[in-house]
């Protein structure tokens, strides 16, 4: 993560424990990440502002999907794009990157 004035960059995280299991268990591990990162920074997933996810197939999404909704703020949703895109290993099917206010 890089902290710039008030604002909190997590880049791209992918799954190091869970890599090459079910999305459901890397979603789950990123998240993870994510959390102490912001922490770390001074921060923490309410104040999410920008989140791009990838997927490494679509048809992943509702699996994906239902982790993130079972982790995020109901009432401090931020901005957020996911896309199918060909991740660093096979392994690896979901990556995600945050931007969160200080």
């Amino acid at each position: 993560a890089v902290v710039h004035n008030d604002t909190v960059y997590v880049a791209g995280q992918t799954a190091q424990k869970t890599a090459g299991r079910s999305v459901t268990e890397q979603t789950k591990e990123i998240l993870a990440i994510i959390d102490d990162l912001l922490a770390k920074a001074g921060t923490d997933k309410t104040k999410m502002l920008m989140v791009n996810i990838w997927i490494s197939d679509m048809r992943t999404f509702a699996e994906m999907n239902a982790v993130w909704d079972a982790w995020v703020p109901k009432d401090n949703m931020p901005s957020r794009a996911t896309v199918e895109a060909k991740l660093a290993t096979p392994e690896m099917t979901v990556e995600i990157a945050v931007i969160a206010a200080k």
